[in-house]
């Protein structure tokens, strides 16, 4: 049952991501609010699958937590669900990616028009200059820079492989850090094709407010979201030994 379940949501996922892709396309000539509105909804429609095809409920805590207007996200990156969760969190989320995902056919011009904020990783100081440059343009709009400071998905449990990007940006830009924390990892693992059931959660952190020490912003940083991050985990195994075992 559960390899079928795995089956059935990954081809519905896959399929829903092309159907919404066209359906974007339009967007490319219309405020960039239009393709606000379709991410949107294709991350609500992924929510809706994971509920009723691969028995995975999702929540998210902490919402509180989250300062209105420009704030710099730093999430914990495990799965492909934390890329579009965020759209359900963040008013109008801005993400750091790398660039080279701008030059794929139809993600790329939709990310263009999104005014995402692309990332040379080869170019080191000056696309930490550029990065800055453009976080700054996209605070002004009064939206919310997403950087996941690891630059890639991590295995639940993973020794952490925090990069300086998120401390740099922390330094440059006089906003509050909002750390988040999850268990996506457990549920959607990278790399593989089995979607394990229970309730993912992500858990959004009080805000690092501006102006600490860059090397006690990043210790507690780290420590904040791994702590957390953890605790999610070791939450969403117990669950599964609780359904497995039906002992409570």
């Amino acid at each position: 049952m559960l390899v079928l379940r795995s089956l059935l949501f990954n081809l519905a996922f896959y399929v829903n991501i092309v159907l919404w892709m066209i359906a974007a396309l339009p967007t490319l000539l219309m405020p960039r609010g239009a393709l606000l509105w379709i991410v949107r909804s294709w991350a609500r429609v992924n929510i809706f699958l994971l509920r009723h095809l691969a028995g995975i409920t999702c929540e998210i805590r902490g919402r509180e937590n989250l300062p209105q207007g420009p704030v710099l996200v730093a999430a914990k990156h495990q799965s492909t669900w934390d890329i579009f969760a965020m759209f359900l969190v963040c008013e109008d989320p801005c993400y750091v990616l790398k660039r080279e995902l701008m030059w794929l056919p139809v993600f790329g011009w939709l990310a263009t028009k999104a005014q995402m904020i692309a990332v040379n990783r080869g170019a080191r100081s000056k696309a930490m200059k550029q990065m800055k440059t453009d976080g700054e343009d996209k605070l002004a709009q009064g939206r919310q820079i997403v950087i996941f400071p690891e630059g890639t998905r991590r295995a639940p449990g993973a020794e952490p492989a925090y990069k300086y990007g998120v401390v740099y940006l922390y330094s440059e830009f006089d906003v509050p850090c909002v750390p988040v924390a999850l268990n996506s990892g457990h549920f959607w693992p990278r790399r593989q094709f089995i979607r394990q059931p229970g309730n993912l959660v992500m858990e959004i952190l009080p805000p690092i407010p501006p102006g600490e020490d860059k090397a006690l912003f990043f210790e507690r940083l780290v420590a904040e979201i791994e702590t957390a991050s953890d605790r999610l985990l070791v939450e969403a195994r117990s669950q599964a030994v609780t359904e497995q075992t039906g002992i409570a």
